[in-house]
C-alpha cells in the first residue's frame, strides 16, 4: 500500500512540474536562478559602526577563492577624534603582519570613509615588504579611484593581487 502511494505522489509532482512549464520542454542547461546582490549603499563618513558594516559586506563580495577570514582595517573619518592614535596603531598592525608574511589564500582588506589616509597606510605600512613574499595574497582596497595607483604601486614588490573597490 505506501508503495503505490509513493508512486501517485510521484506521478503527481512529476505532473506539477511539467505543468509549470507553459511549453512543455524542460531546459536541464538553463543556470539555477540566483538572487541579484543588493546595490551597496555608502554611509555617512560620520557613522564609524555603518562603515564597519558596509567594508564587511564589500568584503563578503570579494571572497571568491579565499580560503581563511580576511584580515580587515578599518580607519575612521579623518575628523574622529583619535584619529592620529588610530591611524599609527593601524599602520604598526599592518607593517607588523607584511613583515611577518601573510600566507597565499589569504585577504587584507582596507577601507574608510577618509581613502587618501587608507592609501597613505598602505604606503606606509607596505615600505618594508621582501619582494615577492605575498603571492596568492589579495589586498582589497576600498576607497576613492584617484588613490589606486599608489596602493597598486606600494604593493607591487610583494606580488599580491589588488582588487579594488570603488567608493561612490
Amino acid at each position: 500500500m505506501n508503495k503505490k502511494i509513493a508512486v501517485v505522489l510521484l506521478m503527481a509532482a512529476a505532473l506539477f512540474v511539467t505543468g509549470c512549464n507553459q511549453d512543455g520542454k524542460v531546459d536541464a542547461t538553463a543556470p539555477a536562478a540566483t538572487p541579484a546582490e543588493a546595490p551597496l549603499v555608502v554611509p555617512p563618513s560620520s557613522d564609524a559602526r555603518a562603515w564597519k558594516l558596509y567594508l564587511s559586506e564589500v568584503v563578503k563580495r570579494h571572497m571568491g577563492g579565499i580560503r581563511s577570514s580576511p584580515f580587515m582595517y578599518y580607519l575612521p573619518a579623518e575628523d574622529a577624534e583619535d584619529f592620529q592614535d588610530q591611524y599609527e596603531r593601524q599602520r604598526d598592525n599592518v607593517a607588523g603582519a607584511v613583515a611577518r608574511g601573510v600566507l597565499p589564500g589569504n585577504m587584507l582588506a582596507f577601507g574608510s570613509p577618509s581613502s587618501a589616509r587608507m592609501a597613505d597606510l598602505i604606503v606606509d605600512a607596505f615600505q618594508t615588504v621582501s619582494p615577492g613574499s605575498m603571492q596568492d595574497v589579495r589586498v582589497l582596497f576600498i576607497g576613492a579611484a584617484e588613490d589606486l595607483d599608489r596602493v597598486k604601486a606600494a604593493v607591487a614588490p610583494s606580488e599580491a593581487t589588488v582588487v579594488f573597490h570603488e567608493v561612490k
